[in-house]
């Protein structure tokens, strides 16, 4: 990815920092936005400045829809083009059904799908051919085991639908979109040694979390020269989760 510029929204902690950071030591520049922790995304474009790569923090809300598409424009005022878009900014939001307030539903499918729309829809001007659009979905778009997922599994699973019709409309300019699925992963947000942990892992075929760079191996594929035939497809990267 020599000379590629890469664009990870959410990319200050987590997966997102795990992805920014791969793609960064397969040669691309790479900027990242958070909406909150300035130092923990300061740190991470340190790590990916110490690849001899550059490396640039964004502050956008997500849920603001001109800092979403602000995000594209900023990098390439930055760091001169993109390449490939990581969309993997999103919130959680769990509970029984009844408890979901009309203020909620609009954050969740504001952040988690009214911004990768416009951002994917920002990055498509830019991108030229050979470009990626990359979205972080989720296991519980392909399989909610239990009661509580309603909101978080319907803004996910949309994330489907957006990839799939990405594809068609973009294939023919050579760029591709696909949609990775994870399972439990051990990061800050879901610790593997969390109270809810035990569950989480019994409910995959392996029996464990995953760890954010096995996330970040998939994206780091998807962006590479040896998937260019690999679009409109869901891969999950999730322990047998959905299996």
């Amino acid at each position: 990815m020599d000379g590629k510029v890469a664009l990870v929204t959410g990319g200050s902690r987590g997966i997102g920092a795990a992805i920014a950071l791969a793609l960064a030591q397969e040669g691309a520049d790479v900027a990242i936005t958070y909406v909150h922790g300035e130092e923990a995304a300061r740190e991470v474009v340190a790590k990916i400045e110490a690849t001899g790569r550059r490396g640039v923090t964004l502050r956008a809300d997500a849920a603001d829809p001109a800092a979403a598409v602000g995000a594209v424009e900023r990098t390439v005022a930055a760091l001169g083009r993109l390449d490939v878009l990581v969309n993997n900014v999103g919130i959680g939001a769990l509970g029984p059904l009844a408890d979901f307030s009309a203020e909620t539903v609009d954050q969740v499918m504001d952040v988690n799908v009214r911004s990768v729309f416009l951002t994917s829809q920002a990055a498509a001007v830019r991108l030229g051919h050979g470009g990626r659009i990359i979205t972080i979905g989720s296991c519980m778009a392909q399989r909610v085991p239990g009661p509580g997922g309603t909101l978080y599994a319907m803004s996910k699973a949309a994330l489907t639908g957006l990839t799939k019709a990405l594809a068609r409309e973009l294939g023919g300019r050579g760029i591709t979109a696909n949609i990775v699925h994870p399972g439990p992963i051990d990061t800050d947000m879901n610790p593997a040694a969390g109270p809810y942990a035990q569950p989480q892992a019994a409910m995959t075929a392996l029996g464990r979390f995953g760890t954010s760079g096995e996330v970040a191996a998939m994206v780091r594929y998807l962006a590479s020269e040896e998937a260019s035939y690999v679009t409109g497809t869901e891969l999950s990267v999730d322990g047998g989760h959905a299996a």
